[in-house]
């Protein structure tokens, strides 16, 4: 399969507030959009087609306050001197398929998925012509697909959709479905070193090990070009990668019974450091190791 010669960032989510369906995200939203305005956001711009002049959509569908959501990012792009914003708020899916909406997406240089329910956004979107529009734009042309908390666990096409962080490894206690598509093979968790979501992660990796599980910090994300994932922002990136388990008793446990694992291997992502999707090498730009310039 050819690579998507678009780009894909996706960002881990602000402040630790809320339950997985990111309910606080909306009532904390000026808050949780404090981390972005200058690194992510920052990025986003740089590497879009035509950089302050791109034409940039928020997509606030999985919001249940888009008019406030759309109305910050706005203002924080703005603020970074992009001139070309606008809020898509697309409330169901007769919308999604509606030519106006479709106009708007083939338009569009950057499309940025907010905060909010990663099922809504699936449920609304999946299928559509809006949803067909942005995978063939990112698949052939210089488009950026960016999306933070639900926004980024949609973007893969398996995702984690609900499941606690303390009864993460015990068999059933995580759900996934289908998300939007745009990478295959690994799955998204967001908020995940303040919520402790490594368990989550690791059940949905064993359960099929040629998944790459990323789990990104909050104010961290990947970003995602030519089979490269670079780590941005300021905290951590973990990979789960299951192709070297040795044993697990996953299909000998009733639900709700611990699972064991033999032989998981974790990496620790931080800003600038590589992961190369093809030969699944870890590339840490400030290793310790490097060799050092020698005096002439």
């Amino acid at each position: 399969m050819t690579k998507p010669v678009g780009k894909l960032i996706v960002i881990g989510g602000a402040v630790n507030k809320g339950s997985f369906a990111e309910t606080d995200f909306d009532q904390n939203i000026e808050k949780n959009l404090n981390f972005f305005e200058r690194g992510i956001l920052r990025k986003i711009i740089n590497e879009s087609k035509h950089k302050e002049d791109s034409i940039i959509e928020i997509i606030t569908t999985a919001s249940q306050i888009p008019q406030i959501v759309g109305a910050e990012y706005k203002k924080a792009f703005e603020f970074l001197g992009a001139k070309n914003v606008n809020i898509l708020d697309i409330h169901n899916r007769e919308e999604a398929n509606s030519d106006a909406i479709v106009a708007r997406a083939n338009a569009a240089d950057v499309v940025m998925f907010t905060g909010g329910d990663q099922l809504r956004l699936t449920s609304i979107l999946g299928g559509t012509r809006f949803h067909d529009t942005i995978l063939l734009k990112y698949q052939e042309q210089d488009f950026i697909y960016s999306g933070t908390s639900a926004g980024a666990a949609a973007a893969s096409e398996n995702m984690i959709y609900q499941g606690s962080s303390s009864e993460a490894l015990l068999k059933g206690e995580i759900k996934t479905t289908q998300g939007l598509g745009l990478i295959d093979n690994v799955i998204i968790d967001t908020h995940f070193v303040q919520r402790g979501r490594i368990g989550r992660l690791f059940q949905a990796v064993v359960s099929n090990p040629r998944t790459l599980g990323i789990g990104l910090g909050e104010d961290t994300g990947l970003f995602i070009h030519n089979d490269v994932m670079t780590a941005v922002g300021s905290g951590l990136v973990i990979l789960v990668d299951g192709r070297f388990i040795k044993d697990t008793n996953l299909t000998n446990i009733n639900l709700g019974e611990p699972i064991s694992i033999d032989n998981l291997t974790v990496h620790v992502m931080s800003m600038n450091d590589h992961y190369d999707l093809t030969t699944k090498t870890l590339t840490i730009e400030n290793s310790q190791f490097n060799p050092v310039p020698q005096d002439k």
